[in-house]
């Protein structure tokens, strides 16, 4: 809403151009006729000047005036060009019909599980219908601050603080259901409502981010804990097999000796008990066996030089 001067460029000029031609009449009189009526001539020029000029109005295309014919509403003029009668008619207001953008922000507001917070939102809107919005609410912007702060407050103290930071959707969708209603009868249209951000104290912060590294480490030692159950699943099943099959053990016994001896050390303690049930043939031949091992690592490091 803008009660902005109606006074224009166009009518400037034609209030010029009256202006001289009168001024320019009354200087052409002044040798023939008296002086009183050479000031008769300037003065009616003025008027005449200030009436038309008055008459004459633009509206930028965005625009609406709201024109009042003593007092009551006469017409919404414009865009463009148009006329009113002076003094008859009042231009109290031009509204603009584009779409506008308000911030508004709700602080230390306290939500479902009272916990204090401070929101910041963003309202799309336009004017639909100039008159309600002229005639029916005093200044139509300012309720429509106050509408969006008051819901958004309502909005906030009915919603937990977790849904609140995960479904920001949800609360602008629910926004721009409850202020459009309060806005329906000023004329105006909610475009949307967008949540920007949602700040809470910093010491629920911190307590906040122990608590999610807590969950994680939870869920980290869960999914350790199913691990091992089920390497030990596996284990017995394999177990099952080589009692089954003892030469399938000997083998895999054979493999990690050998794995064992070439990759770490040239030294293992391995347990008498082990090594007969290995049948590796007593300590000699696992000696004889770990010889043979560094002999063909030390062949290999030859070659390599």
């Amino acid at each position: 809403m803008n009660s902005r001067s109606s006074f224009n460029s166009i009518s400037a000029l034609i209030f010029v151009v009256l202006l001289s031609a009168g001024c320019a009449v009354a200087y052409s009189l002044q040798a023939m006729s008296p002086s009183w009526l050479c000031y008769a001539v300037g003065v009616a020029s003025l008027v005449l000047a200030g009436i038309v000029s008055s008459a004459l109005q633009v509206a930028n295309q965005w625009d609406k005036a709201v024109d009042l014919r003593m007092g009551r509403f006469h017409a919404l003029q414009g865009p463009g060009l148009f006329f009113i009668i002076p003094v008859v008619d009042t231009i109290v207001y031009w509204i603009d019909t584009r779409v506008i953008t308000m911030s508004f922000t709700a602080e230390k507001t306290l939500t479902k599980d009272t916990v204090p917070v401070n929101v910041d939102a963003v309202l799309f809107w336009k004017v639909l219908d100039p008159k309600k919005a002229a005639l029916d609410v005093a200044d139509y912007q300012t309720a429509i601050g106050w509408a969006c702060q008051t819901a958004l407050r309502d909005v906030i103290g009915k919603t937990m603080l977790a849904d609140m930071l995960e479904g920001r959707d949800k609360i602008s969708e629910e926004l721009k259901r409850i202020i459009d209603e309060r806005t329906e009868p000023w004329g105006v249209q909610v475009i949307s409502v967008e949540v920007k951000d949602v700040l809470i104290p910093p010491a629920l912060e911190d307590a906040m981010s122990m608590q999610a590294q807590a969950e994680r480490e939870r869920q980290a030692r869960v999914i350790l804990g199913d691990s091992e159950r089920q390497v030990a699943e596996k284990f017995g099943e394999a177990a099952k097999t080589y009692a089954n099959n003892p030469v399938a053990f000997h083998l895999r016994a054979m493999n990690m000796l050998y794995e064992g001896l070439k990759q770490n050390s040239t030294i293992v303690i391995v347990p008498s008990t082990a090594v007969e049930s290995m049948q590796l043939g007593g300590l000699a031949g696992l000696t004889a066996m770990t010889m043979g091992i560094e002999q063909q690592k030390q062949a290999g490091n030859d070659d390599a030089s």
